[in-house]
Formats: structure tokens, C-alpha cells, sequence
């Protein structure tokens, strides 16, 4: 294992853990000596990773600090080229550009060999096949989600039937083809889908629905028989 991979593999297992590990433990699952685990953590600790601890106490890594280059392996990289792609090809117009910027974002730290991979990568995404009706209601759809707000939304099915109905966004399935909004409806009380190209207006209320968005989250996959990712 290169020195790069290591502190990549020590990153990873220090991630798993909500609490401190030792650092016999973590040097022992590295299959280091106890010295060159203190040298990569004063390592990675320089380069921006926020790691708590001392010897004899153990060591945790704290949530929200800059990803270090050494972070992203070529695998890893073609997976955020492909899927920032993807999203920028299939996304409304402000996820594509959102998917423009990070990219960009990440680019800006990479080092040089790998920010030319990026930049050259040869993973493309495929001409898509569907139209775009529906698009513009996206990104209040999914700021409605972020923040866990009713939507009243007049709705007209596949029978050319319209209805008016309040309900609890919590997720947005991207299709080939079409977005489906799921959500609890409070008209029918239940979980339903919703296209969101048969949306033909909404409005998002003030009011936040009384539960959370991953609790309503996992009954639905519960119902539907859907694993986590």
C-alpha cells in the first residue's frame, strides 16, 4: 500500500467511528507501527483534516472540514465527473449549473496529474431521451423538501383528472423520462407519487408538516420494499 492510499484508508476508518479510537487500534488496522500512525495524522491534520485527539486518548475525526486532494482516488474521480454530467445533462437549468460549479469546486484543489484526469475523462453520459415539461417547478419542489414545507399543488393524472392537494414532499425520483415527487397527501392520507410534469401549478405554505422528512423517508421505503442506498 503507498503511503497515499494509507492516510486515504486511515481517513476512510477514522470516518466510520462517532467516537474516539485508539491509536493502537487504528495502527493495528493499517498494519503500521504506532510512529508512522502519529506521522500521518500530524500529516493529514496540516492539510486541513480536522482530527481531535493525543496518543493514549484516541482520535476523532470531526465533521465539515476541506476534503484534502489525496482524498479522492481515479475511481472516485470518473464517479463525480459521470454523475456531475449526468446531473447537468438530465438536472433543471440551477442543477445544472450547481453541478457545473462543484465541479469546478473540485477541480480548483486536485492536484495536477489528477485534475487532467477530470478534465479528460472519458465516461459520457448519453443523449437523453425525454423532454423537459415540469423542469421549472423543480427547484421549488426541492427547496420544499430541503425545509420540510407543505406544498399545495393542483395536479392532473394520467386519466386527464385534475384534483387539488396538500402534501408533505420528501423525495424526488429522477427517471429516464420523467421526476416523481413523493409525498404524503393529506387528502388521501397516504403515500403517493406525484409527476412532476402533470404538475400544473403549486404553491409552498409557510407551515412545516409535523413530521421529519427522513422518518417519512424510511416508512416509504418500508412500504415499498426499498433498501437504502
Amino acid at each position: 500500500m503507498s503511503r497515499a492510499q494509507r492516510l486515504l484508508a486511515l481517513i476512510q476508518i477514522l470516518r466510520g467511528h462517532r467516537f474516539p479510537v485508539t491509536g493502537a487500534h487504528l495502527a493495528a488496522e493499517l498494519g503500521i507501527s504506532l510512529r508512522t500512525l502519529y506521522r500521518d495524522i500530524g500529516t493529514l491534520q496540516a492539510q486541513g483534516a480536522s482530527i481531535e485527539g493525543e496518543p493514549g486518548l484516541g482520535y476523532l475525526l470531526r465533521p465539515g472540514f476541506m476534503l484534502p486532494p489525496l482524498m479522492f482516488s481515479e475511481d472516485e474521480i470518473e464517479a463525480l465527473v459521470l454523475g456531475s454530467r449526468w446531473v447537468a445533462d438530465r438536472g433543471d437549468a440551477r442543477l445544472s449549473t450547481a453541478a457545473a460549479n462543484a465541479l469546478a469546486k473540485i477541480a480548483a484543489v486536485l492536484p495536477n496529474d489528477l485534475r487532467n484526469g477530470l478534465e479528460t475523462s472519458a465516461l459520457l453520459v448519453g443523449p437523453s431521451a425525454r423532454t423537459k415539461p415540469g423542469d421549472a417547478e423543480l427547484p421549488q419542489i426541492r427547496l420544499a423538501i430541503r425545509h420540510e414545507r407543505k406544498l399545495d399543488i393542483h395536479y392532473r393524472d394520467l386519466k386527464d383528472q385534475d384534483s387539488c392537494r396538500r402534501i408533505w414532499p420528501f423525495a424526488l425520483g429522477y427517471f429516464e423520462r420523467v421526476r416523481v415527487l413523493v409525498a404524503w397527501c393529506e387528502l388521501r392520507q397516504e403515500f403517493r407519487h406525484f409527476r412532476a410534469d402533470r404538475i400544473a401549478s403549486l404553491t409552498m405554505l409557510d407551515q412545516r408538516y409535523p413530521r421529519r422528512r427522513q422518518t417519512l423517508l424510511k416508512e416509504w421505503r418500508e412500504i415499498e420494499g426499498i433498501r437504502p442506498p
